[in-house]
């Protein structure tokens, strides 16, 4: 078995893509050893004790690590936990837990319903032309809510904590929000 490794913007974080379907349906974002316990392969990777976050994407698996860490002395032992966990076909998830993998996507903000039609662009606009995007530089973004001209979104996985993704919010999703979305006047990071 081959697993690719692909650089991200974010030099802490590396995309890992083991040829197959990682998750069916959504992400998984892991910033904690505690948040892992769901997850037998995000659990086995922050052993490391250099890893920080752990990002399960459709088709990719993005580690984060430490500052003080260096990728040469951790991408074998990642390379190593990966090609056992799916050599083995093991489940990404404890089946108990299995059904908490993807988080709701409007779990912090209430949308006014008068906002209904302005949301569903938002929507539709991260979902094809956003998302695609920051999934090829391994991570996510979930829409968050709407609120007086306001969009917030949450940045998962290598997005999240990367030195660009301010620029990205600023300079390419919101740019790209307002061109569509006149009623838009802002993007802020959750």
């Amino acid at each position: 078995m081959l697993i690719e490794t692909e650089a991200t913007p974010n030099p802490a974080t590396l995309k890992f893509l083991p040829g197959r379907t990682v998750m069916e349906a959504g992400t998984r974002d892991f910033a904690s050893p505690e948040e892992a316990e769901a997850s037998p392969l995000a659990v086995a990777l922050f052993t490391l004790g250099d890893v920080t976050g752990v990002f399960f994407g459709r088709d990719f698996i993005s580690v984060t690590i430490a500052p003080s860490s260096d990728w040469r002395d951790v991408k074998p032992d990642v390379l190593g936990i990966l090609l056992d966990h799916f050599a083995a076909n093991m489940p990404l998830f404890h089946a108990a837990s299995a059904g908490f993998s993807v988080p709701p996507e409007s779990a912090d903000f209430g949308d006014n319903p008068e906002d209904a039609e302005i949301v569903a662009q938002i929507k539709e606009l991260i979902e094809t032309r956003v998302r695609p995007a920051v999934a090829n530089d391994g991570g996510d973004i979930v829409y968050r809510g709407f609120d007086a001209g306001k969009v917030y979104l949450q940045m998962q996985g290598a997005c999240s904590g990367c030195p660009s993704s301010t620029a990205t919010l600023k300079n390419g999703i919101e740019q790209l929000l307002k061109y569509y979305v006149p009623e838009v006047t802002e993007v802020r990071a959750v």
